[in-house]
């Protein structure tokens, strides 16, 4: 099975407004390698014109970015009760 195959089966149940992944844009502008991008199996972080976007709502919390991350542009922290990722949902 492929990683889109399984992402498929996790739910993702969003806390509006709260997002548990926040990056500092500002840090991201002396990255060259951009990491985060090739790392995210969800795909979280793309390049667009020169800068990174990033969708939190579709992360599936194995925290690889903040490790990969050498600015340190990356906070991570646990969702609240009931929200976040659920696993081989379906």
């Amino acid at each position: 099975m492929t990683v889109e195959e399984k992402l498929l089966k996790t739910r993702f149940v969003i806390d509006p407004g709260r997002p548990h992944i926040t990056v500092d844009a500002s840090l991201c502008l002396s990255c060259r390698d951009e990491p985060c991008v090739y790392v995210c199996p969800a795909q979280c972080y793309q390049k667009e014109r020169e800068q990174l976007v990033f969708n939190w709502e579709n992360c599936v919390e194995c925290g690889s970015c903040r490790i990969v991350c050498p600015a340190g542009a990356i906070t991570w922290d646990y969702p609240r009760g009931g929200f976040g990722v659920c696993y081989r949902f379906g």
